[in-house]
């Protein structure tokens, strides 16, 4: 294993507002320690305002929470961040999405409904190439409205960063 470039924080780190928000997140992760939230929680301004963004894409969003963990397990898989990867299987599987599919979508084999279908070819591409065809866009908005489709890209582009944050931080998987 990699030594993290930036160790997690305890309390002195974080404060007692980021401490206790790191704590219920790991909670609600499966976890007793988040290594993503302690280590980001260092700097405490700027974590809590991260967590407010993160938090409207992943949990109060315009797309269904299944396809919001489909898309961020695709991100995870094509950026190969295997933190991302475990820690939204635990979550995907509480979405509904079945283990078939949580090992599916690390395959481009899978055959899937065309709503899914859409988004992952949409994600490939948009992780690919930085764009989509056309054709791509016109099949997403196809099974997507304008809101699901504005919020699809933000949520790429913000775990494909998290997936980078993560790499280069060196952020140990948690236990």
């Amino acid at each position: 294993m990699t030594t993290p470039r930036i160790r997690p924080g305890g309390l002195r780190d974080l404060g007692p507002v980021n401490r206790l928000l790191t704590a219920v997140l790991a909670r609600g992760a499966g976890v007793s320690e988040a290594h993503l939230f302690t280590t980001l929680g260092r700097h405490r301004r700027l974590f809590r305002v991260w967590l407010l963004y993160s938090g409207a894409l992943m949990l109060g969003g315009r797309l269904p929470r299944r396809q919001t963990e489909l898309v961020i397990l695709r991100v995870a898989h094509r950026c190969a961040s295997e933190y991302e990867r475990r820690h939204h299987e635990r979550l995907g599987a509480r979405a509904g999405l079945t283990p078939a599919e949580l090992a599916a979508v690390r395959t481009d084999e899978a055959r899937w409904a065309p709503r899914d279908a859409a988004l992952l070819q949409a994600t490939d591409e948009l992780l690919a190439r930085g764009d989509l065809e056309d054709t791509t866009w016109a099949r997403l908005r196809a099974h997507w409205d304008e809101r699901q489709v504005i919020e699809w890209s933000l949520l790429v582009g913000q775990y494909r960063g998290l997936a980078e944050t993560i790499r280069v931080l060196r952020i140990a998987p948690d236990r």
